[in-house]
């Protein structure tokens, strides 16, 4: 892939500028046909994107045909709900109207992730395109691919050039289109460092921007849930993509009258995984993004294990023979009686490891999942609702699941606060985030009533 500088993200931008102008004065139902044709192309190539997905993720491909069978959904919503956003009218003090209306943005800056290139950049694409903004998407440097033959199918669907655009390069090439004097919002989803760079460069130039960072997902497991439910959750939570997304469970907080038979059952389940060949249907786990990722995930293990961490499963790479032996593979690792102080507790892994560490009472066990400065998602398992809407109530998180995780769907807000961002994505609040709210005030009095003349309306 080419790595594109700042002459080449400037046509991009410019593109996408130009392009606006047609593009937001389409009736919002014209612009809802496009977005329905794009939908059906992908439900017709689901297989083929799915496929390509896998190669350049290492994503199970099983894994891959499940998500990109969704992806439709968040297009269709989007042009679905978009026509049907209204203004408002009131009559204000001393014979006033006013009346809002609502005006995209423009050129919108799409910063997408690895591990999810094309989930991730449809969520935000479809809320920014069926409102009439413009796009310009840097996918990231270790999974630009489908973004580019995405973007393809876009123009096939019938959207007119420029109005999606991508750029494809490293950090530079992000910072250079953030920094563009055409772009006017900024959707990142990214790591919490990343985040912080381009919350400094959307502040400097006062353009909004939502930010979906990192996490580090507290499960908590009070004492009357159903053990192997839980266990059957956990190991979704923990080790679906590898753990490699930003809702991975990274502490399961286990209640201590159940703690070493939820820990048995856990383990179990996460070594009867299938680590091996993405491209297998049969596989449940496959690699981690890149050797750089694998190399951080082994420090991690051995800081733990240095640390008096109980390792319980996994903790090293699977022996394979043959062209999987130099891939980037790790065991779903599980490390029991972990402490709040030790670096497995604290920070993310992103990857296919685990901390478990016991609790007493709901207080200490709330204690402990709020001991983070991240707050995008954590699971509470209970079959006490009482229990279930205290708890949830107080965890600090954005995403809240009870019994489940990771489940996401266009009509549910997601996002977090505190070292996980801010802003949301899906549903109303996200289409509303790529739109100016406008207000137009309409004086019906017969004339004007001047203060600096005796006029007695003030404000």
């Amino acid at each position: 892939m080419a790595v594109a500088d700042a002459s080449d993200v400037a046509r991009a931008t410019k593109a996408a500028a130009k392009a606006f102008e047609s593009w937001s004065a389409l009736d919002p139902l014209d612009r809802a046909r496009h977005l329905r044709k794009l939908a059906e192309l992908v439900r017709e190539r689901i297989t083929e994107l799915a496929g390509w997905e896998s190669a350049v993720t290492g994503r199970p491909l099983r894994e891959m045909r499940a998500q990109m069978a969704r992806i439709p959904e968040w297009i269709e919503y989007f042009a679905g709900i978009a026509p049907g956003l209204e203004g408002e009218s009131n009559r204000l003090r001393g014979s006033f109207s006013s009346t809002t209306s609502w005006q995209p943005y423009g050129v919108c800056a799409l910063l997408t992730p690895w591990n999810h290139p094309i989930l991730i950049l449809v969520k935000k694409l479809a809320a920014a395109l069926s409102v009439g903004n413009t796009v310009v998407i840097k996918p990231s440097e270790l999974a630009p691919c489908t973004p580019l033959v995405f973007a393809a199918w876009c123009t096939e669907a019938g959207i007119p050039p420029g109005v999606v655009n991508v750029v494809t390069g490293e950090g530079a090439t992000g910072a250079s289109l953030c920094a563009s004097p055409e772009v006017r919002r900024i959707d990142l989803t990214g790591g919490t460092t990343t985040g912080r760079r381009v919350a400094a460069a959307a502040a400097e130039r006062l353009v909004p921007c939502t930010l979906e960072l990192g996490g580090k997902t507290p499960v908590v497991v009070f004492e009357d849930s159903d053990i192997e439910e839980a266990a059957a959750g956990a190991v979704f939570a923990a080790f679906v993509a590898s753990g490699q997304t930003c809702v991975s469970a990274g502490r399961f907080i286990v209640q201590r009258p159940i703690y070493e038979r939820f820990l048995d059952a856990f383990v179990k389940r996460a070594a009867a995984l299938k680590v091996g060949d993405p491209a297998d249907l049969a596989t449940d786990v496959g690699p981690v993004i890149s050797y750089v990722s694998l190399q951080r995930i082994e420090r991690m293990i051995q800081h733990a294990t240095s640390a008096g961490a109980r390792l319980v499963t996994g903790g090293a790479a699977p022996q394979f023979d043959g062209p999987l032996s130099a891939g980037n593979f790790m065991q779903p690792t599980i490390f029991a009686d972990v402490k709040p102080d030790m670096e497995l507790f604290q920070e993310e892994v992103f990857g296919p490891v685990v901390a478990v560490t016991p609790f007493d009472t709901e207080e200490e066990g709330l204690t402990l999942a709020n001991d983070s400065p991240y707050a995008l998602g954590a699971s509470i398992w209970t079959r006490d609702i009482a229990r279930a809407a205290r708890v949830g109530a107080k965890i600090r998180a954005g995403m809240i699941w009870i019994n489940d995780h990771h489940k996401n769907d266009p009509r549910s807000i997601w996002g977090g606060y505190g070292d996980s961002g801010y802003g949301v994505e899906n549903g109303w609040d996200a289409i509303k985030s790529y739109l100016i709210k406008r207000n137009l005030i309409v004086s019906s009095n017969p004339k004007f009533d001047d203060w600096f003349k005796g006029g007695t309306r003030y404000g």
